[in-house]
């Protein structure tokens, strides 16, 4: 008689809870597939903080990393899909495709999109000996040297690595790519001398440029940063690189399955977040732009990354890279 109480208590709790309005008394997690610290990481921080109060409940973050941001998202894809756990997760999604042999799980199939959350532009720069001001003389030098430039990169699938393939790709130039276990000793080389080209986002370069330790040749972006340090470079779609545009985005996933009300719920606490200006002031620290357009919706950012899974597939498979 007492088991068939206890069952009986479990199960009533167990509906009530059903019946309950989201979210409950219980944290909200938010996985990171990267180690603490870095730029996602922040980013996910930033969110958490912004995203409490619209939720009325604690948000936390949980770093799980490896594989090329694939354990996180995995652990993201396999969960209990009731809002309680979610993936934020950078231009990985439209990369690991290709970049990851043997997925666990499908990009397109296995997440419910919630919406983009910021862009961070990226900047070509060369090692500070480098002759020349304009990337009109960049292309001369590139010219002039090929066979022999060292193009760096923070590792495997990195924002840096990525944009360095799809600017050799864009001037059909073949570079030797050095990889680093990270920006941090990228850079130091690139300030030594020791490689001669990165692309990288202007949270790793911004400071090393304004200290004249590098030279900016260009930015990644559509149109011109209107920022006092890189108003004055110019795009490499005005260098004459027609469509050529890398930015570091980063976007706000849950498990398939997810309820609507749930989602709903979810969407607009994040779209309520990208309005708060603490939470903008913060990303512009970064370097970041804080998503403004329909990508905030979740349709829209579902479509978004479908294209960029078609733009960076061939570039990663031409390279023949893996993550893994």
């Amino acid at each position: 008689m007492k088991r068939v109480l206890v069952l009986a208590a479990w199960l009533v709790a167990g509906w009530c809870q059903a019946q309950a309005p989201y979210p409950l008394a219980k944290p909200i997690s938010i996985v990171v597939p990267f180690t603490p610290g870095g730029t996602t990481d922040r980013v996910a921080r930033d969110l958490a903080d912004a995203m409490r109060k619209p939720l009325g409940a604690a948000v936390v973050v949980d770093n799980a990393a490896g594989a090329g941001g694939s354990i996180g998202a995995n652990k993201v894809a396999k969960a209990v899909p009731d809002g309680y756990t979610l993936l934020l997760h950078h231009i990985g999604m439209a990369t690991m495709p290709a970049l990851v042999r043997n997925m666990p799980f499908k990009v397109e199939a296995d997440f419910e999109y919630l919406g983009l959350i910021n862009e961070v532009p990226m900047t070509l720069v060369s090692k500070s000996s480098l002759q020349g001001q304009s990337y009109k003389d960049l292309s001369v030098w590139i010219a002039q040297h090929k066979g022999h430039i060292n193009l760096g990169h923070a590792g495997v699938g990195s924002a840096s690595h990525l944009c360095g393939l799809l600017f050799q790709n864009a001037i059909h130039t073949d570079m030797t790519t050095v990889p680093y276990k990270g920006t941090a000793p990228a850079m130091t080389d690139l300030i030594g001398g020791q490689i001669d080209l990165m692309c990288d986002q202007t949270t790793n370069t911004s400071a090393q440029i304004e200290a004249k330790k590098v030279k900016v040749f260009a930015v990644t972006t559509l149109k011109r940063l209107d920022t006092p340090l890189f108003k004055e470079v110019p795009t490499l779609q005005e260098a004459g690189l027609k469509g050529f545009e890398v930015t570091i985005w980063h976007g706000l996933y849950a498990p398939k399955g997810t309820p609507p009300a749930v989602l709903a719920k979810l969407n607009g606490a994040l779209k309520a977040a990208l309005k708060d200006p603490e939470f903008i002031k913060k990303q512009e620290s970064l370097g970041a732009m804080v998503v403004t357009d329909k990508r905030a919706e979740p349709a829209e950012h579902k479509r978004f990354v479908a294209a960029e899974i078609v733009k960076w597939t061939p570039v990663i498979k031409a390279a023949g890279v893996y993550a893994d």
